[in-house]
Order: C-alpha cells, then sequence, then structure tokens
C-alpha cells in the first residue's frame, strides 16, 4: 500500500487541474484515472468538438469563398477524414496531459477507484488486479455523462450521445438533435454545414439556447433558420421507433398538444449531463448528496473530513473552467493558503456554434427578476467596420448595467469568434469597473471587441455610430 498527501480520483480539467497545482505547493500526489487522461472535455468534449466546428467552419468558408472574391468549386465534406481529424487533435492534447503528470512527478494509476474508508481508495486495475492506496485528503473530480431522458434511452444506434456523435461511422443524411443547449446546437450547426439535414427539438419555450438571454436566443434562431436547420420549440419527444428505413420520432407540442412525426437516420440525445457519483464510495462513507450531486462547503468539502468532490458532481455550472477553478481553491485550501470564494455569478459559458455566443452574469431578465433597475446597451456587429470586412456581421454586444451604480450586471454576446471576447467583460466584473469606466477605456479600430465600448455607450446614450 502506498501513502500520498493527496489523492485526485478523475484527471478531466478539475482532477489534473488540481493535481498540478497540489504538486506545485510541494504535495506527493496520485491521480486514478479509469479511461484517458484528460476525461470527457479533452477526450470527448471541449477540445475535438472544437476541431470538428473548424472543419465546418473552413466548409462555410469555401461554400462562400465567391463572397470573397475567391471562386472555388466542386466542395465536398470528407466525413471520414473530418472524425479522424477530431480524434487525432484529441490523442495529442492527452499526450500533452501525459507529460505534465511527468514533469509535476504526480504518479499516474490507470484503474477503476472506489472510496472503502476516509482514508483509503480501493483500486481495481485493467486487469481486473485489486490494491489499496491510502492520502490525508481525497479529492473526487469523477465528472459527468450524457443524461438520459425517460423516452429516449440511449443505445448508440438509433439513439446515440455526444461521443458517438463525433465518432460515427457514416455521415447521417437526417438527424434529430434533442436538446438545444451548447451540446444541441454545435452538433446542429456542424452537421447542417457538411451536408445533414438537422432538426432540433427542444423542450423549453424559448426555444434555442434556453440559459442564454432572450435576444440571443432569438439572433440564433434567425440565423439558424437562414442555415435551414428545423427547430421545435416548447416541444416533447413522446416516443421514438426503429423502422426499416431509420427512425421515426414521435413530438408533441407542448401548447396545442399537436402530434407531429419526423423520420431520420439517427437521434442525438444532447439533454445535458448526469454527474458520475455511482459506485465510487459514497455510501460506505457516509457522504451526504442532494439531487443527484455531492454536497460541499465553500472549499469543496464533503461531510467527512478529508474527503472533496469538485466539477461536475457539485452544485454549479458543469463547465471545464469551472471545475479547474474549483480543483485550484481546493488544493489551495487544503495547503492553507485561504483562497478567495469562487464568484459563480461571473462565470463566462461560451457555445461555439456558429455565429459563436458567449455571456456572463445577469441576463435581462434575470436582472430585472433580482430587483435591479438596469440599462441596457446594444451595439449591432453590422455597424462595426471589423465585421463587414471581414464577411460576418450577424450579431451583437448586449452590456447590462445597474441604473443606480452603473454596476455591471451582465453581457451577452453573439457573433463571430465573441467566446474571445468575454473575459474582457469578466476581468472588468471581477473589478467592479462600471459602464463608464468601460466607455472611457479606448479600444482598438478596427476590431470586433470595439462593439464592447460602443454597446457600453450605447448604454448610456453616448454611442457613437449607431
Amino acid at each position: 500500500m502506498s501513502h500520498f498527501d493527496i489523492i485526485v480520483i478523475g484527471a478531466g480539467p478539475g482532477g489534473y487541474v488540481a493535481a498540478i497545482r497540489a504538486a506545485q505547493l510541494g504535495k506527493q500526489v496520485a491521480i486514478v484515472e479509469r479511461e484517458s487522461l484528460g476525461g470527457i472535455c479533452l477526450n470527448w468534449g471541449c477540445i475535438p468538438t472544437k476541431a470538428l466546428l473548424k472543419s465546418a467552419q473552413v466548409m462555410d468558408y469555401l461554400k462562400h469563398a465567391g463572397d470573397y472574391g475567391i471562386q472555388v468549386s466542386d466542395v465536398q465534406a470528407d466525413f471520414n477524414s473530418i472524425i479522424k481529424r477530431s480524434r487525432n487533435v484529441a490523442e495529442g492534447m492527452s499526450k500533452g496531459i501525459q507529460f505534465l503528470m511527468k514533469k509535476n512527478k504526480i504518479q499516474v494509476i490507470m484503474a477503476t477507484a472506489s472510496l472503502s474508508k476516509a482514508n483509503t481508495v480501493e483500486l481495481v486495475d485493467q486487469e481486473g488486479k485489486k490494491s489499496q492506496i491510502t492520502a490525508d485528503h481525497i479529492i473526487l473530480a469523477t465528472g459527468g455523462r450524457a443524461k438520459q431522458l425517460p423516452n429516449l434511452p440511449i443505445d448508440g444506434e438509433i439513439v446515440i450521445d455526444y461521443r458517438k456523435a463525433m465518432s460515427l461511422a457514416k455521415q447521417p443524411k437526417k438527424m434529430v438533435i434533442v436538446g438545444a443547449g451548447a451540446i444541441g446546437v454545435e452538433f446542429a450547426y456542424f452537421y447542417n454545414s457538411i451536408g445533414t439535414q438537422v432538426t432540433i427539438v427542444e423542450f423549453m419555450e424559448q426555444g434555442l439556447v434556453p440559459r442564454e438571454d432572450a435576444d440571443v436566443s432569438k439572433e440564433l434562431a434567425k440565423s439558424f433558420k437562414k442555415a435551414g436547420i428545423q427547430v421545435l420549440a416548447n416541444t416533447s419527444v413522446e416516443k421514438v421507433s426503429k423502422t426499416k428505413d431509420g427512425v421515426t420520432v414521435l413530438t408533441k407540442d407542448r401548447k396545442d398538444g399537436k402530434e407531429n412525426s419526423i423520420d431520420c437516420d439517427i437521434v442525438l440525445s444532447a439533454a445535458g449531463v448526469t454527474a458520475n457519483i455511482e459506485q465510487i464510495g459514497l455510501d460506505k462513507l457516509g457522504i451526504t448528496t442532494d439531487k443527484g450531486l455531492i454536497k460541499v462547503d465553500a472549499n469543496y468539502q464533503t461531510n467527512i473530513k478529508g474527503i472533496y468532490a469538485i466539477g461536475d458532481i457539485v452544485p454549479g455550472p458543469a463547465l471545464a473552467h469551472v471545475a479547474s477553478a474549483e480543483g485550484i481553491h481546493c488544493v489551495e485550501s487544503i495547503c492553507g493558503l485561504k483562497p478567495h470564494p469562487i464568484d459563480y455569478n461571473n462565470i463566462p459559458g461560451c457555445t461555439y456554434c456558429v455565429p459563436e455566443i458567449a455571456s456572463v452574469g445577469y441576463t435581462e431578465a434575470a436582472a430585472v427578476a433580482a430587483g435591479y433597475k438596469i440599462k441596457v446597451g446594444k451595439f449591432p456587429f453590422s455597424a462595426s467596420g471589423k465585421a463587414s470586412a471581414s464577411g460576418s456581421k450577424e450579431g451583437f454586444v448586449k452590456l447590462i448595467f445597474d441604473e443606480k451604480y452603473g454596476e455591471f450586471l451582465g453581457a451577452h454576446f453573439i457573433g463571430n469568434n465573441v467566446t474571445e471576447m468575454i473575459a474582457e467583460v469578466v476581468v472588468a466584473r471581477n473589478l467592479e469597473t462600471t459602464g463608464h469606466e468601460i466607455i472611457k477605456s479606448i479600444h482598438p479600430h478596427p476590431t470586433m471587441s470595439e462593439a464592447v465600448m460602443e454597446a457600453a455607450a450605447a448604454a448610456y446614450g453616448e454611442v457613437i455610430h449607431i
């Protein structure tokens, strides 16, 4: 039996980041992973999906090359090559994590782990051999998996999850995507761009990206309609049936009860994630859970001393950068550094379809519901010189400020490369920057980012270019 200062269970963006930070602080660390270093994000989520989306974006550029004075003919998507590139990108990144583990002298154990005592981890390796390791502190970072809906059991054949969607052997001609959050709209954009006929079914009334600001949802709906993506909002999936030629999806409009059937080749379930908290020994130790998530304190310690949990298995946004931040905070707390609590109202969210979406803080509706009197500024990219020059005039920047004190309440972007712009707002809000300070911060011209300054000016009646 080996003893460590800290054992991390799960090597996703929460786990491996926590392990590296612990090693930096002089701790002897082991990390246990049952599948691949980097977890779902690096191997089957964040990174490989962005590789797929880049291929789709290149396809879009080629289709519209004539708009830029360049003639290109006979443009075709090689589906298998696109998939292969995505997998190669993921494999390369996973090797990078292996290097970081070696560099930081972290012991990597490829095995399935579970808790048996407060400081003991049971291991079963890939050959079925059992062993134990112990630690003063154990961090659970076991991540999540695709959520199963009652009427939509994932079988990997006619109903698939995001993992299968990025490794199909053959491109489907018709696809139904259930769920219009980030995962759903990203895959909708990808498959539509390479020629698949896509229908999105969303349970919520808002339709596309239902957690985003309503104006962003409407703008994306316009873009998707133009691209030929059909969206059925406020609609439930009642039944999925295998047919001779593919799949039939029975849907019901939640407003009028009208039923409709859609024929397709395959159904992608993109209804969110479920935490991986089963069979890791929570019951043995009496670790408290609530609604499928592990309850933790402000420093991510469970009700059992020395056992911690971070990432998708605790309350909060199921995002890679959140898991990483929680992992660093947890380790720094263990090491006595007293880190500042994470501000969960200043977590940026990004969606990488085209147009891209990025947001942070309150939506307009949420700010009003919270009792704020607000000022809202909006600047369309159609008025941006850089957007016009690049041929990407879709979208806008929308900023929300508190009327009384000028507090920066929220930001909502939709357009080309806006996921690279949102960090400005995150830093500004962290520094308690006001609307007037944004207006007086000179932004470079011509850039997409100057739309942030213009939107702030619009909120205060000082906008120049609209």
